[in-house]
């Protein structure tokens, strides 16, 4: 084997990875390297005969693992975007590894001695802010992962640990698996009439790619409501397009989440927490079981309300085409129909305005541009990990350089389904590291030669994934602990909600949404009853949302020892029971495909979404509303949150930046739950 690239640092600019030389064979010795070089700089560190101090532990621990980051940051990144089946194997052995190396960490007694000792004496220590709540955190991180058990208990805890995360890989990888095996193929463009003609020639393209030469291939995304379900007229085409996706990975991942679910109560329990709902609250910004309840209880009825009202709209139109009662995979079709008859807005005519490349450059730079100053400059000298990947070099408003920024912009079949963002590289002032981060969508690709038109909601996308970037861009603190998106889950969501707004800023708008033939832009008008329709889908969208978020709620508030003997029946119970069973709306991810919390690091967090989107309703407001420029907005909103990380309190950097604590009234005026 070639030298391994992961065993020093990257000499490419921004540390970026070197990904030309990476291959499949350098990842497993460089995590087995990595994770016994860390272990070794935790010796050093318990094995110190001086008293503990900040900088030979803390100091110490943050500067640990270097070797292992570089590896894990990698290998993250391809099993995700551009997976293998030698890379599945490797991360069916790694994550249960990866598992016991953080516990080996976590439940060191000798480091714990040290963390503690240093906690005892913060009053005294003489540290600044953000070094003391470095101190703090690494406590809490410690404690909360078991420190404080005795050995028997420990040891179960590590067993625990590593069945589940072998469990999330798996889950993984049967999602991936069965959503490409359950692609719909269809024999010809006549069964997918109601596309427009850039999405049959991409379905073509598709079908070609992935060796259905002739035919025509919907894969499918991630979430259950798949989008074609708009636009196609054959209703036969559209209950098999729903039937494929709601039937993902049932027979494989239903009684593997009955297991994981299972896992986590103990889990949770053995850290002295009721369920471990329970356990992953107490650690967010919402704090308690109760303050989500409250929260989700409140949006139930008045969403199901709006629901109904819509579905009667629905009705009327359905049964001119002789159909009694709408079904599930009719909700769309004949919402798209409403939009078109009361609001006058064909979601199909909207996509030659948003053409990729103008969408990216002309909208979601020019925003940042706008708010922050930021400008990108596209550095084709610089290796990806894929073709298909973009790299862009960030520079600050006086030209300094800010980050590199990645686009992965494409489906293919190696990639998961949905939309992410990540890092690379992370900004730490520590290590003298700048950032490099990445987003990845699943936009289908055209035929050859075609552009790459998007549709509403794949704008929105473009948007909020790029919140999240800027996000990891703009970091500004010392300690990696900090950095980024590295914040409490049920906030990180709220800074890439909040850049979903220059989507339809007029000023952003008439700067991005032009006809790619003709150059005209996107008429206001068109935009005024675009909005309007949004808000009649907001009762459908919200159950859709509110019924995941309580299913994911539902299955981590299991307690110990309550069994459960099908994951589709508890399913259903569980929507039931919430008042969130609508026959007609399923919820946006069904248990067996509902990889945020199975293997995405969501368990009993999913209700976030909707606990940023509070933040992120005020916080729009703000904008609008603060006699400040633009530009000056943009400014406080970087200084005070998104370059903050979580070297604060997030409800501090929140407080800041409004200057008040957060208030639900905005979401619901929104949201049309008022």
């Amino acid at each position: 084997m070639t030298e391994n690239p992961f065993f020093k640092p990257s000499t490419l600019v921004y540390e970026l990875p070197p990904f030309a030389e990476i291959r499949e064979e350098h990842y497993l010795p460089a995590f087995e390297r990595g994770m016994a070089e860390q272990l070794a700089e935790i010796g050093e560190i318990t094995t110190n005969q001086e008293p503990p101090t900040f900088e030979n532990t803390l100091i110490a621990l943050e500067r640990s693992g270097a070797l292992l980051r570089r590896v894990r940051v990698v290998f993250q990144n391809q099993s995700s975007a551009d997976t293998t089946p030698g890379v599945d194997r490797v991360d069916a052995e790694i994550s249960p590894l990866l598992a016991a190396h953080r516990d080996a960490i976590h439940l060191d007694a000798a480091l714990f001695a040290r963390v503690e000792e240093l906690y005892a004496r913060r009053a005294e220590l003489g540290l600044d802010p953000e070094s003391l709540r470095l101190l703090e955190r690494w406590h809490t991180a410690f404690v909360r992962a078991g420190a404080r058990l005795d050995a028997d208990r420990q040891q179960r805890l590590r067993e625990l640990n590593a069945e589940l995360a072998t469990a999330s890989a798996v889950f993984r990888q049967n999602v991936a698996a069965d959503s490409n095996a359950r692609a719909l193929v269809v024999d010809s463009a006549e069964e997918l009439a109601g596309l427009s003609p850039d999405e049959i020639a991409a379905a073509a393209e598709n079908g070609r790619a992935l060796g259905h030469d002739g035919r025509y291939v919907l894969s499918l995304k991630n979430f259950s409501n798949q989008s074609e379900l708009a636009s196609l007229t054959d209703r036969s085409v559209r209950e098999r397009l729903l039937a494929a996706s709601l039937g993902r990975a049932v027979a494989t991942n239903g009684p593997l989440a009955i297991r994981m679910s299972a896992l986590r109560a103990e889990r949770a329990r053995l850290l002295g927490y009721d369920t471990h709902a329970a356990y992953v609250v107490a650690d967010e910004t919402a704090g308690s079981v109760d303050a989500v309840d409250a929260l989700l209880a409140r949006l139930v009825p008045p969403a199901v309300a709006n629901a109904r009202r819509e579905a009667a709209e629905l009705a009327k139109l359905a049964a001119a085409d002789g159909i009694e009662e709408i079904a599930a995979h009719d909700w769309a079709y004949y919402s798209e129909q409403v939009r078109q008859s009361s609001y006058q807005v064909d979601a199909g005519a909207l996509r030659p305005y948003f053409e990729l490349e103008r969408v990216l450059r002309d909208g979601v730079f020019f925003a940042a541009n706008l708010a922050y100053g930021v400008t990108f400059t596209e550095r084709t000298d610089l290796v990806a990990y894929h073709p298909d990947v973009r790299v862009f070099e960030v520079f600050e408003e006086d030209g300094r350089p800010l980050g590199l920024f990645l686009g992965d912009f494409h489906a293919r079949a190696s990639k998961r389904g949905g939309a992410w963002m990540d890092e690379l590289v992370t900004q730490s002032g520590l290590l003298g590291q700048r950032p490099v981060v990445y987003n990845n969508l699943n936009v289908a690709r055209p035929a050859p030669g075609e552009p790459v038109l998007l549709s509403w909601d794949e704008v929105r996308t473009l948007f909020h994934e790029f919140g999240h970037a800027l996000h990891g861009l703009f970091s500004d603190v010392r300690y990696p602990y900090f950095a980024g998106t590295d914040v409490p889950r049920d906030f990180v969501e709220f800074p890439s909600q909040v850049n979903e707004m220059w989507m339809v800023r007029p000023e952003v708008l008439a700067n991005y949404a032009r006809h790619h033939v003709t150059g005209e832009p996107l008429p206001a008008e068109l935009v005024e009853r675009m909005a309007a329709a949004e808000g009649f889908g907001q009762g459908f969208r919200t159950v859709e949302y509110l019924a995941a978020a309580l299913l994911d709620w539902a299955w981590h508030s299991v307690p110990e020892g309550q069994e459960v003997a099908d994951a589709e029946e508890f399913e259903a119970t569980a929507l039931a029971k919430a008042g969130l069973s609508v026959a007609a709306i399923p919820p946006r991810y069904r248990t067996a495909y509902f990889s945020h919390i199975f293997s995405g690091g969501y368990s009993a967090g999913y209700y976030a979404y909707i606990w940023s989107e509070v933040l992120d309703a005020e916080t729009v407001d703000w904008f609008e509303r603060n006699g400040r420029s633009v530009r000056e907005s943009g400014e406080v909103f970087r200084r005070e949150l998104l370059s903050r990380g979580d070297s604060r309190d997030a409800l501090e950097s929140f407080r800041a930046v409004v200057g008040r604590d957060p208030q639900p009234g905005p979401l619901l005026a929104r949201r049309g739950l008022a």
